[in-house]
């Protein structure tokens, strides 16, 4: 009876769907809805073309929705016609390679080169073709490594378009200058105070992201200013805000940032501590970093007993109170003895100008060179590699890795690859190839692929002979080129364009040498003519990219 009721009070049109979504079979819609004399399937379809109709015709006009405002202008020069075509087609994916089994074509990864055009496109500062925004902003969506590159090619129109569609919402939320980020002003110009009084009103009222993108843009702009907005509300904050808006502190940090970082060194939560303690470490003019100098220097002397020229190391006994205020962890991980840990912390938090004139006199390479007594050298090597990145001290890091030719297990520095590569990066961009280049031709390519990632694109003529001719000799041995796949897509990237010519007769097949893998040659002969093709594709797109922009205009701009 009940469900009688309820059918007599639904509508018609919430009858049909209701039968249409069960089946007539179990839900018949009441006689006055459909036509009789007809199967109920029938009429039922009937009914509801009747009914679409009468509901269209009977819908009253809503209210017109207010326009929305014009396109900002962008006021870069326009992206010149062929460029725009190889945009399109990037953006497209028309030609990614199929194939599976491990065979990829010969065909290049069209993927692949985005981040690359993109990254040309912003050094030649285009603006990005209006009707190609929605699928700039639809691949951004899908790759975040693309964000940074496609956001700043779509310029003020991409964030224009982004608020008018909620799944492009990301690029309000990460984009400094956008408009969910108020201009803070321009400290150096009196005459541009920017919109202080918005700036507080997001700072205080936003979503967190929009909070962390502000925070960066102020501190972009002006150091002490993102000091005062981060101090106007530190004490009310949540722990993982803190943490997260301290670490931002990390682009322009210097000696003005000591003082807050020194309270936050009492802060309630053991992560911002840590934070506070990495940061003003980092400094090595600080306070906190003069405490750990005294510390470590008590920790580590130069042994003559002898005629000996040794390290001897004395680690901590305990982790005092003031120890763990400098950001001293003294709980270790399990596995760890709690005397190395609270010294690798120590040596590691201490600048490394302490160490010259406590060993000796000596230079960063004669220190790392000297032997440590009581099997304390990789445990002070290690916070000593720690110590060089977090500092940036290049000549260090140098010296911690030594020379290329020496196998990781024998350096003076660390083994891990991850850390060696770490202490790379410190060094000047010429400096990481040259050496990149002479580790692989001393132990090839099995350990270089971590390396190679934090050399500068395009990679310089060295290292690029250095890479193909490792992958020449692997190709020789008879191996199967999938063993090095990460590393030939890394040179489908980072090769210089103009070795393509070089590299064609790596093309053909070879003769396959005794013992070699079945078809290995075949494989090897598409992997280079993959690369091949793609340096070729990656000069034409640079050739695109650098023609004259299309001459300013009224249409134009």
């Amino acid at each position: 009876m009940a469900s009688s009721n309820s059918t007599a009070r639904s509508t018609p049109w919430e009858q049909l769907v209701t039968s249409a979504l069960l089946g007539t079979d179990r839900r018949t819609p009441a006689a006055e809805v459909m036509a009789p004399g007809r199967d109920a399937p029938v009429a039922l379809l009937d009914a509801a073309a009747l009914h679409t109709v009468r509901r269209r015709a009977g819908l009253l006009p809503a209210r017109a929705a207010e326009r929305p405002e014009p396109a900002p202008h962008d006021g870069r020069a326009a992206l010149p016609e062929p460029a725009t075509r190889r945009l399109a087609l990037l953006l497209a994916d028309r030609s990614a390679p199929s194939g599976g089994g491990g065979r990829r074509g010969t065909a290049p990864d069209l993927t692949e080169l985005l981040p690359q055009w993109l990254t040309a496109a912003n050094a030649h500062d285009y603006r990005a073709p209006a009707p190609l925004l929605p699928a700039l902003l639809d691949a951004a969506r899908a790759r975040t490594d693309l964000r940074p590159g496609a956001l700043r090619f779509a310029g003020p129109r991409g964030l224009w378009l982004a608020r008018l569609n909620p799944e492009w919402k990301f690029a309000l939320r990460g984009a400094p200058g956008g408009s969910a980020v108020p201009d803070p002003g321009d400290p150096g110009d009196p005459g541009d105070p920017g919109d202080t009084e918005a700036v507080r009103l997001l700072w205080e009222e936003g979503l967190f992201a929009e909070r962390v993108a502000l925070l960066s843009a102020v501190r972009a702009r002006d150091g002490r200013a993102a000091l005062e907005l981060l101090t106007s509300t530190w004490s009310t904050e949540r722990a993982e805000d803190r943490l997260m808006f301290l670490d931002s502190l990390r682009t322009g940090l210097s000696l003005a940032d000591e003082p807050f970082l020194e309270r936050a060194l009492s802060d309630r939560s053991r992560n911002v501590r840590s934070t506070a303690a990495e940061l003003l470490s980092a400094l090595p003019l600080s306070a906190l970093a003069g405490r750990m100098a005294a510390r470590a220097a008590t920790c580590v002397s130069l042994d003559r007993t002898d005629g000996r020229q040794a390290v001897v190391v004395e680690a901590p006994h305990e982790c005092d109170a003031d120890m763990q205020r400098d950001g001293v962890i003294a709980a270790p991980p399990a596995g760890r003895g709690e005397r190395s840990w609270w010294l690798g912390q120590l040596v590691e938090a201490a600048p490394l100008s302490v160490w010259p004139a406590r060993l000796g006199g000596r230079t960063p390479e004669e220190i790392v060179a000297l032997p440590v007594l009581d099997d304390w050298a990789d445990e002070l090597h290690a916070a000593w590699c720690r110590a060089a990145v977090r500092q940036r001290d290049a000549r260090w890091s140098a010296a911690l890795l030594g020379p290329p030719g020496t196998p990781p297990s024998a350096g003076p520095g660390t083994s891990s690859l991850a850390e060696r590569a770490k202490l790379l990066a410190m060094l000047p961009a010429a400096e990481r190839g040259d050496w990149v280049a002479a580790f692989i031709a001393a132990h090839g390519l099995s350990e270089a692929f971590q390396l190679l990632g934090v050399c500068a694109v395009p990679w310089a003529g060295p290292l690029g002979r250095a890479v193909v001719d490792a992958l020449d000799i692997a190709r020789d041995a008879g191996s199967y080129p999938w063993s090095f796949s990460g590393v030939m897509g890394l040179a489908e990237r980072c090769l210089d364009p103009l070795e393509a010519g070089r590299l064609e007769l790596l093309t053909a097949t070879p003769d396959e040498p005794e013992g070699a893998s079945p078809g290995a040659g075949g494989y090897w002969s598409e992997a280079f003519q993959r690369l091949v093709s793609t340096l070729r594709l990656r000069a034409q797109m640079l050739a695109e990219l650098a023609e004259l922009a299309e001459a300013p205009g009224p249409a134009g701009r």
